[in-house]
């Protein structure tokens, strides 16, 4: 089963690019943020006639999650618990149903900035938040994996420059020590568990030419539960797709389950 998350970073403003990109690589389920379109504005068709199943938790013009799926999709559930006040939509949650059920978690972390201030500190109570629902995911003792963009530099090798990020919100050590704490609740980062070393990104700014100068970061990751770590068979960043026409700022990462 080869699972995908891609910010997609609006979905009427890239549906070509994302089409392509799913006609070429064929994952049997893509976990999309940054969709920008509330959920009856999501256009639903392009995907359907490609068999996938569409799930969404759609906002306007900001966040926004969703699923598509070639397997069934079952219990889907949106928003992250802990706070019934927060509207904003970057969480969606169901399992897919192939040779073994996987529950899957799509997300889209505040990113934080300007920090200090009020959108940090929203960012870190949302990680609290998501490590108290990964508690959940791990006591359940199930296949279960929470992927999208974590708005996260976790370490100084994952971005090009880390210098110039060691202020941001993304790299900040509180950041940092809130993503640790849920890998280290038991989970496995899938990228890192096949691939080491620097170089490795899967986001680069439209600005100042990030993309022709390889000045990128690694902000999008897959976590899985240890039931689902023993399915993983690879895990690659699609990084070619960020050269061609009116691309997201983000490429895909996907992982390869015996599933």
């Amino acid at each position: 089963m080869k699972i995908a998350t891609f910010n997609i970073n609006g979905i009427k403003a890239r549906l070509p690019a994302l089409l392509d990109w799913l006609d070429e690589a064929q994952p049997d389920v893509a976990l999309l943020q940054e969709i920008k379109s509330v959920d009856e504005g999501f256009p639903h068709e392009p995907f359907e006639e490609r068999g996938y199943n569409v799930e969404t938790h759609g906002q306007k013009s900001f966040n926004g999650v969703a699923i598509l799926s070639k397997l069934p999709l079952e219990d889907v559930t949106r928003g992250l618990p802990g706070d019934d006040a927060d509207e904003q939509a970057r969480w969606i949650e169901a399992t897919v149903v192939g040779k073994t059920a996987i529950r899957l978690c799509g997300l889209y972390l505040p990113n934080g900035n300007p920090c200090p201030g009020p959108k940090y500190d929203y960012k870190l109570a949302w990680m609290k938040r998501l490590e108290a629902r990964a508690r959940d995911l791990l006591a359940a003792e199930e296949p279960a994996l929470m992927a999208g963009d974590y708005n996260i530099i976790p370490q100084d090798e994952d971005a090009k420059r880390p210098e110039v990020w060691q202020e941001d919100a993304l790299a900040r050590p509180e950041s940092r020590a809130a993503f640790r704490r849920i890998v280290n609740l038991g989970f496995t980062e899938a990228f890192r568990a096949r691939t080491r070393g620097p170089g490795h990104y899967s986001f680069w700014d439209y600005q100042a030419g990030a993309w022709n100068r390889d000045d990128g970061i690694r902000i999008d990751h897959f976590l899985l539960t240890p039931q689902c770590a023993d399915l993983l068979m690879d895990c690659k960043i699609d990084k070619d797709i960020r050269a061609r026409e009116k691309p997201s700022d983000h490429v895909p990462v996907w992982v390869e389950l015996d599933a």
